[in-house]
């Protein structure tokens, strides 16, 4: 299984393919497979903020157009002294792919922290609130 320096360094590659000529907020996402695969992304920015495409649900995104659908864990790595955790419709997006991952977060400085999904977004809403009884 690939460990978490080879996870890191491609989130950070991937970071330096960001598109974020607005904030210059570059960053990059890596998710690991089961299949032991590493698939990146980065935020892509639009003049109209809504639009914009975060790191780690273009990553997963691109796994899933890759019939990739099983995943172990995900990288988000930023340019900041605080690590920077998944926005919230991220957390939404990566608990109804991947289910209860790990969630490693980094900074260019080489500090990390590690959660659950779960502990990032306690009581998720999910498929399973959709049964009508």
């Amino acid at each position: 299984m690939k460990n978490n320096l080879e996870i890191i360094e491609a989130a950070t590659v991937a970071r330096e393919n960001a598109h974020a000529p607005f904030s210059r907020f570059k960053v990059g996402a890596a998710l690991l497979t089961t299949g032991n695969e590493i698939i990146t992304g980065c935020n892509v920015e639009n003049a109209s903020y809504g639009l914009t495409m975060c790191a780690e649900r273009v990553a997963i995104f691109k796994a899933i157009s890759e019939n990739k659908k099983e995943f172990v864990k995900i990288c988000v790595v930023a340019d900041t002294d605080a690590l920077t955790p998944p926005c919230g419709a991220c957390r939404q997006i990566i608990w109804e792919f991947c289910g209860d991952v790990e969630v490693l977060m980094a900074n260019l400085d080489g500090e990390t922290e590690t959660f659950q999904i779960s502990e990032l977004l306690p009581k998720a809403f999910d498929a399973g609130f959709l049964d009508a009884k």
